[in-house]
């Protein structure tokens, strides 16, 4: 049943992108950027609809209170592809970090970077951090909230990754709050895959961290949020204590 499930969604979903990839055609003729961001969050709704009618995955969202409408960092956990969506919806003018290969993907790459997300090569080095910096550094002034995965890839619930060292750049440069968030939606969107699995995904927002923390002590208090939330809302922690924080 769950596969029929994720085929029902997967056909809508695609369905969905192609029309809405069509509508956009006037707004990245007139390079409307505000209004393609009012159409990501749109599509973003749409999709989180889709996996809810079709998938019977229920969203549930605690300490909404601690994210603020001017500009912050959000460091999330990243366990699906369905964390790329539910900030569109959370925050009034999300910018996420992504994929440079992202910004390839037929109707879906244009708008990613009409929108203003911020697109990172992540083989270039150095070259790509200050790259990221100053991207960012542009949307913080203009009071966006960036959404970042520290862990620079999806990983399983549960398991522990090493932190990327741009979360910790960005921070210090931004001089924004850091928000810590943890989750649990690899538990019914599977990291690999499309097979979902019905139930709720918990999105557990923890209290801002102060952006001027040294760097290990930022990283420390990011991997301590994490774990208090998960161990607080009942989340998978992260128990692989092997990897040492960023150095």
């Amino acid at each position: 049943m769950n596969r029929i499930r994720a085929v029902c969604f997967i056909v809508y979903f695609v369905i969905l992108t192609l029309i809405m990839g069509l509508g956009a055609m006037p707004i990245r003729v007139f390079k409307r950027h505000e209004a393609a961001l009012r159409y990501a969050k749109l599509w973003s709704s749409l999709t989180l609809l889709g996996l809810k009618t079709f998938c019977r995955i229920r969203v549930r969202v605690i300490g909404a209170e601690n994210l603020p409408d001017t500009a912050c960092l959000i460091a999330s956990q990243h366990q699906a592809y369905f964390d790329g969506f539910i900030w569109m919806t959370l925050v009034k003018r999300p910018a996420y970090v992504i994929k440079q290969e992202l910004t390839r993907i037929p109707f879906i790459g244009p708008m990613l970077l009409l929108s203003g997300m911020v697109p990172v090569e992540r083989a270039a080095g150095a070259k790509a951090l200050r790259s990221l910096m100053k991207a960012t550094q542009d949307h913080f002034d203009e009071g966006r909230q960036i959404i970042i995965f520290p862990e620079g890839t999806r990983t399983t619930p549960g398991e522990r990754a090493p932190l990327q060292p741009g979360i910790v750049a960005l921070a210090k440069q931004a001089a924004a709050p850091v928000i810590p968030v943890a989750t649990n939606s690899g538990k019914h969107w599977p990291r690999r895959g499309w097979i979902m699995t019905p139930g709720e995904i918990v999105i557990a927002i923890g209290a801002p961290l102060p952006a001027n923390a040294g760097r290990l002590s930022l990283i420390e208090s990011i991997y301590n949020s994490w774990d208090t939330l998960c161990e607080k809302n009942g989340l998978p922690r992260p128990v692989d204590n092997s990897v040492d924080p960023v150095r």
